[in-house]
């Protein structure tokens, strides 16, 4: 296990050198938030199989800035996340009151301008090149984000595994990095995983049981 000043290098060097891809999460989140905002419904499958490809960009990053933990660890959620979503049901998602859609929004957001390692004079870049998609915290926070608008897929067994990763990711970035600000992707994986275990049921009516052809 790499140290504290070993893995906040790690991080910076990441987040530095790979702001084109950085540039290009933005646009891949942008689809996704705004095909939600104009009616798209996809699948509870395409859309788990769409928020769990970030994190496998994670893990691939992690492994080429020798970070075997964090390399390993987003690769397995990764990969469990796909594997989770490519068994259910192909029910359409739906999008959540409000109670669980605005802290969605609030940590897509986070995610979205990620206010860390990103060495820049001005605060504009992080409105484009924030490092999400590249390292652990800004990418659990968007994604998190994203599932909360969705219900967690309706899903139990999904959200609790990315929520699970968000809170570990959360509090060890917060506690054992120094990283305050990562306190809140822990307070939005805590939403996640209640919301999960609240009920996970979609709303009743014939349109929640609409299957996609």
């Amino acid at each position: 296990m790499p140290t504290s000043d070993q893995i906040l290098s790690g991080l910076g060097a990441i987040a530095n050198g790979w702001r084109l891809l950085a540039i290009l999460w933005h646009a891949y989140f942008a689809v996704l938030a705004l095909g939600l905002v104009a009616g798209a419904r996809p699948s509870r499958r395409v859309a788990g199989i769409l928020l769990g490809l970030p994190l496998l960009s994670v893990g691939a990053l992690a492994w080429g800035a020798g970070n075997p933990f964090n390399g390993s660890f987003f690769t397995l959620s990764g990969v469990a996340l796909l594997a989770i979503a490519v068994r259910l049901p192909p029910l359409r998602i739906e999008l959540a009151r409000w109670r669980s859609s605005v802290p969605g929004a609030l940590m897509f957001a986070f995610g979205w301008g990620y206010p860390h390692f990103l060495d820049t004079p001005s605060w504009v870049p992080y409105l484009y090149a924030a490092p999400t998609g590249l390292i652990p915290c800004p990418t659990l926070s968007i994604v998190i984000g994203l599932a909360l608008i969705v219900r967690g897929l309706g899903a139990r067994g999904w959200s609790a595994l990315l929520a699970a990763t968000g809170l570990f990711y959360g509090v060890f970035g917060a506690l054992g990095l120094g990283v305050t600000l990562d306190w809140a992707l822990a307070a939005g994986a805590l939403v996640l995983l209640l919301t999960a275990f609240r009920g996970s049921s979609p709303r009743g009516g014939r349109r929640a049981g609409e299957r996609v052809l």
